[in-house]
């Protein structure tokens, strides 16, 4: 691969002025300009983006940090962002921390060394990024925080309309009729998920009914999560008519749950999950779901960064995306009477093995 020096021979010019030209850092005479941009194309030059942030102390390089990319939620939100920036030259580099807050540390160190011009975060579980944010902010690197937040955190970030959105499903669950609803929500240190327990119970509070504490179940933000705590809610007596799941993951475990145990959904639990991933509409029942844009995540956080890096000094913005209810085949009225249920047991899968094995 041709370098800088080479184009300059190439094109009988300096290398100062192959610099200007690919920069567009001072004014070059149009017949040499020709001759440099003739060089760079016959020899298909590629600049070195690395020694280009050295000389600037910064790259074109976005990073985005994401808490798991096995989510489907997540890859929407990756890819409003990688929109905006790409069509803004700059490009992404995407790092996925399993939900770890030591990995995201670890990316949060390395990324630094690469001279990023912003970077984007989905923070993990237990995650504080006061040290490392205050870091990048100091090397005038913006950092803009999506969906969840981070502990003490007082930056730039893009959320949904959590509380609202679950307050919405609920509500709509009581106006069918129900009176025993149940929620299983996420890991309760991530805002998300409280916001969307507080939701949930703020329905409950405007026309009085009672929560059972054992009818609020936490979990992971995943479908054997919610697989296992449907498990406990529909065993217990009386059970649950109708459940609230923290996300659309959640809400999949649950329908296979309702499944096993020889239920129907919604003729004995009506369900309702939060996300309205596309694969909800393709479920036995469709899944009803509270709607938030990934997408739309992605692409104001990257507005927002590219704002910061293009100097602004505005105090810390806090978007709040608003959501909506998309109801489908996965909520109906109670069944008649609301009536009291024997125990019950989970059938195998015919091969012997529980669902819960087989789904791991």
């Amino acid at each position: 691969m041709a370098n800088m020096k080479q184009i300059a021979q190439m094109a009988r010019v300096s290398i100062g002025t192959v610099s200007h030209v690919l920069n567009n850092s001072a004014g070059v005479r149009e017949h040499l300009r020709r001759r440099v941009l003739q060089a760079v194309q016959t020899a298909r030059y590629q600049p070195n983006q690395l020694a280009r942030g050295l000389r600037r102390d910064k790259t074109d390089m976005i990073g985005m940090i994401i808490p798991d990319i096995t989510n489907p939620f997540f890859p929407a939100v990756v890819r409003g962002a990688e929109d905006v920036a790409f069509s803004n030259s700059y490009r992404l580099i995407l790092c996925n921390t399993d939900n770890d807050h030591s990995k995201e540390l670890a990316h949060l160190n390395e990324l630094h060394t690469y001279l990023p011009a912003g970077l984007i975060v989905i923070p993990s579980n237990f995650s504080d990024l006061t040290v490392q944010a205050e870091r990048y902010r100091r090397a005038g690197t913006g950092v803009v925080c999506v969906d969840r937040l981070p502990k003490n955190w007082s930056g730039d970030s893009v959320t949904a309309d959590n509380e609202q959105g679950a307050y919405d499903a609920t509500r709509c669950l009581v106006k069918l009729g129900h009176t025993r609803l149940a929620t299983i929500t996420g890991p309760l240190h991530l805002t998300n998920a409280k916001e969307r327990l507080s939701g949930f119970k703020r329905a409950m509070r405007e026309v009085k009914l009672l929560l059972n504490p054992e009818y609020v179940q936490e979990t992971t933000f995943d479908k054997r999560g919610g697989y296992l705590k449907t498990l406990t809610l529909l065993r217990l007596l009386p059970r649950p008519t109708a459940i609230f799941a923290g996300n659309d993951m959640i809400a999949l475990g649950a329908l296979l749950a309702i499944r096993e145990l020889g239920l129907n959904c919604p003729k004995d639990v009506s369900l309702i999950g939060f996300d309205d991933l596309d694969l909800g509409e393709t479920t036995d029942p469709s899944l009803s779901s509270v709607s938030q844009s990934g997408y739309q995540l992605g692409t104001r956080a990257a507005s927002i960064l590219l704002d910061r890096i293009q100097g602004d000094k505005s105090p810390a913005k806090h978007l709040v995306l608003e959501t909506s209810l998309d109801l489908r085949n996965s909520v109906a009225p109670p069944p008649s009477g609301n009536r009291v249920t024997k125990p019950l047991k989970r059938r195998n899968r015919r091969d012997g093995q529980e669902i819960v094995h087989a789904t791991s």
